[in-house]
């Protein structure tokens, strides 16, 4: 399913995403095909009241490669113990075209991914590793997703804003 590993990245990097990160694009050469280059970029729009404090974020392989895993590391600090019942409300959209629209139970796809952290998660400082597959069948497309993340009373816990961009392919010529 398309949007299970967006799911799955959106999570690992719901506790924290720091100050904007501009693209970066990367050049590669195989076999006479040339990648244009794939990039990825994100603005933490939350709060200094949020539960989620983001200090970091770094995936690898930088940028992602759709058919290779692809893992995010994550520092944060969480100011408010993180319980069941805390939420995120995710939006993938490709143009005006979406994609999903759902609300995810945070501390249920933690233990279905098998996160580094599970719930209840006390006050702290984090490194949160989450690695996922990325299917080969992801469309090279611009992908929007937003998140808003709250606490099992209803404030706000984070909130992120991930754009991913994967460039389609195209031919040297010798």
């Amino acid at each position: 399913m398309l949007t299970r590993p967006f799911a799955i990245l959106v999570f690992a990097s719901l506790a924290g995403f720091s100050a904007a990160r501009p693209p970066q694009a990367q050049v590669s050469l195989t076999d006479n095909v040339r990648l244009a280059g794939d990039s990825w970029e994100y603005e933490n729009c939350g709060q200094p009241s949020d539960a989620v404090q983001i200090k970091s974020i770094s995936v690898s392989p930088d940028p992602p490669k759709i058919g290779a895993e692809l893992t995010v590391t994550v520092d944060v600090d969480v100011l408010e113990t993180i319980e069941d019942g805390a939420t995120a409300d995710v939006l993938v959209k490709v143009g005006r075209i979406k994609l999903l629209q759902k609300t995810f139970d945070i501390c249920e796809e933690a233990r279905n991914a098998n996160a580094s952290i599970s719930c209840p998660v006390p006050p702290g400082p984090y490194s949160i590793v989450q690695t996922v597959e990325l299917p080969k069948e992801v469309p090279k497309l611009k992908y929007v997703i937003n998140v808003r993340g709250y606490t099992k009373d209803d404030y706000d816990m984070a909130c992120v804003d991930l754009t991913v961009q994967w460039r389609p392919f195209f031919q040297l010529w010798e």
